[in-house]
């Protein structure tokens, strides 16, 4: 396994992808899980990197979204 970072690849994440990275974060950070998830955004952005940049954006806005679920009680089936 390599973990080599290489921005030029494509990491456009599917939506599975987004899902199980909100859940990673809420279950690692708790309510920081979508600040956490906008400080890696920023940082690839930062960086030029504008895919991860965008695919971070996108788990925050997941993160977000979930939280908004729980307190109105609305299931997303």
């Amino acid at each position: 396994m390599t973990t080599d970072w290489h921005p030029e690849q494509d990491v456009t994440p599917t939506p599975r992808d987004v899902e199980f990275m909100a859940s990673v974060l809420e279950g690692r950070h708790g309510q920081l899980a979508a600040d956490v998830a906008d400080f890696f955004s920023s940082l690839h952005g930062e960086k030029g990197d504008a895919g991860r940049s965008w695919a971070w954006a996108g788990v925050a806005e997941t993160v977000r979204q979930r939280e908004r679920h729980r307190l109105t009680g609305i299931n997303r089936c």
